[in-house]
């Protein structure tokens, strides 16, 4: 009944309780690996201090380990993944705009274990966004069991994403927004139920894993001079701006240059993650801090444990091993990493704003939790949240002004500069624009074979007229989308064009039919009014 009728409304509701309940376990199964990998790799039983811990390590042990770690993944994600890229948030909400709601299955798992041995092993990102694709596949496949149309392929996405996110952070608020901000990148009310429901199942399994904490503790009350001292927060929210403009350059620089060396070197794309291991153990061996999530690191800085010359050096060489990770292919996500440079990008802007001012300021952890969250919104594009998510790690909901503050000037200068977000931007640099909205990507949804009509032997579209516009360069491939076909009818004026096969340069293009201009619009229209549809019922 499913698989023919669909779900209805109570059914839907009971998938996504039992999708929230899985993608939850699946969060903490992906966490626990990683602390059990990461202990048996150091030798040491407390990886929440596994940076200190590594000062202690034999350097060329500290080298060896995310050496070998990335020949492990590169190994993996050459064998299961037809261009050596680890899968992540970018491609789920892909998936969500562009493939009714479905994401890569071998790829994705592929992806999680790589992505789980990069983080064990030493590589320098986040746990959120292979845990993301991980619960993307677990949606699909549920999707793919009952038949789901776009709609509710949709849905099922966003309930996963979302008790991913809130299993991984104990933040089931954040979880159930981040998915309708971030994956689904509408707010639908009646999404909205079926994704809050999911969304407690994952903190659910998260609480009876390790009980009813926050992943931080501040160290002491965070206090705000309220307007006196709310302009330097606007000064934080512009600073954080081009930190995270600089973190993301740095990526896409790195995998180009990355990308270069590998062709010009004619290295094997297995050992590129290999070399980038390699590189960042021996940057861990003076900077242990790099391995990992972070969040030893993190924790400090939001406690106001290091001090100014620490936090600067940290904070760039952060940047730097994360570029190195995900620019080698080594995988993991962005958010812990945003999470951790912002804490030590406002930590350091907090002790020179409550030197300068001291009567007037309050505490330096405040501009460290302000920073976390303003680095972060402004990566991900997703700053309600990010804000969200920043109150349910640490349990502090009275100094919401100054992260919110921090969080909007962030998000609104980074936005400017980049594709509204890294993800968005990732997918731009595959040349898919999503940043446009519906109206721009929804071209590329609707194949050109797909409207084709027979050529006529008295109207306007007969072989004789194609064959004319043929040798004249008008045409349209028949396994193209309307995104190239209405150029073409922009450039040429005709209310139709030609549509052939090519073969390629040693046999002529084979004439298929033709295309009408008309059809093409009302293909384009029905498209948008199903997405508004979507979006507003």
């Amino acid at each position: 009944m499913l698989r023919d009728r669909g779900p209805g409304q109570v059914q839907f509701w009971f998938i996504a309780l039992v999708l929230g309940t899985a993608a939850g376990l699946a969060a903490m199964g992906f966490r626990l690996g990683i602390e059990t990998l990461q202990a048996a790799l150091y030798g040491t039983e407390d990886v929440a201090h596994l940076h200190s811990f590594a000062r202690t390590l034999p350097w060329y042990w500290v080298v060896l380990i995310p050496a070998i770690g990335g020949l492990v993944v590169g190994i993996i994600l050459h064998r299961f993944t037809g261009d050596g890229r680890v899968r992540a948030v970018s491609d789920v909400i892909q998936g969500a705009a562009l493939n009714d709601g479905r994401v890569e299955k071998r790829e994705g798992i592929a992806s999680a274990v790589a992505s789980w041995i990069t983080l064990s092993s030493g590589g320098s990102s986040g746990r959120e966004g292979p845990v993301v694709h991980l619960a993307g596949v677990l949606a699909t496949w549920v999707s793919d069991r009952i038949n789901a149309d776009g709609v509710t392929g949709r849905d099922l996405l966003g309930c996963a994403v979302a008790a991913a996110v809130s299993a991984s952070f104990n933040a089931p608020i954040a979880g159930a927004l981040f998915a309708m901000e971030v994956i689904l990148r509408h707010f639908a009310v009646n999404a909205f139920a079926p994704i809050v429901i999911a969304s407690v199942a994952g903190t659910v399994v998260n609480r009876l894993v390790f009980g009813d904490v926050t992943e931080f503790t501040l160290a002491e009350h965070s206090t705000l001079e309220f307007y006196v001292e709310l302009p330097a927060f606007l000064i934080l929210g512009l600073v954080a701006g081009l930190v995270s403009v600089s973190l993301m350059r740095a990526i896409f620089w790195a995998d180009a240059v990355g990308t270069w060396l590998q062709r010009r070197m004619a290295l094997p794309r297995y050992l590129r993650p290999a070399v980038a291991g390699l590189v960042l153990g021996g940057i861990a061996i003076w900077y242990p801090h790099i391995i990992g999530v972070g969040y030893e690191t993190t924790s400090a800085a939001l406690t106001g444990k290091l001090v100014l010359h620490e936090a600067i050096v940290y904070a760039v060489i952060k940047t730097v091993a994360v570029a190195i990770t995900l620019g080698g292919r080594m995988g993991g996500g962005m958010f812990s990493p945003s999470l951790m440079l912002g804490a030590l990008t406002g930590l350091a802007f907090g002790i020179i704003a409550t030197g300068i001012f001291p009567e007037v300021s309050g505490s330096e952890s405040l501009y460290a939790l302000a920073g976390m969250g303003a680095v972060a919104a402004a990566v991900l594009g997703a700053p309600i949240s990010t804000t969200l998510i920043v109150f349910e790690l640490t349990g502090d909901w009275q100094t919401g002004l100054a992260v919110m503050v921090a969080v909007s000037l962030s998000t609104a200068l980074a936005s400017r500069i980049v594709q509204r977000s890294f993800f968005l931007t990732q997918l731009y640099r595959r040349n898919i624009h999503l940043a446009a909205g519906p109206q721009a990507y929804l071209l590329s949804m609707v194949r050109v074979a797909t409207l084709t009509r027979d050529l006529s032997a008295d109207g306007p579209a007969t072989e004789e007229a194609a064959w004319e516009l043929i040798e004249q360069g008008i045409y349209i491939d028949g396994a193209a989308t309307l995104a190239t076909a209405m150029p073409v009818f922009d450039k040429g004026g005709a209310n139709w064009v030609p549509v052939v096969t090519l073969w390629g340069e040693d046999r002529p293009p084979e004439l298929l039919g033709a295309l009408y201009h008309v059809d093409a619009l009302k293909a384009y229209n029905k498209a948008l009014a199903e997405t508004a549809a979507e979006e507003h019922r």
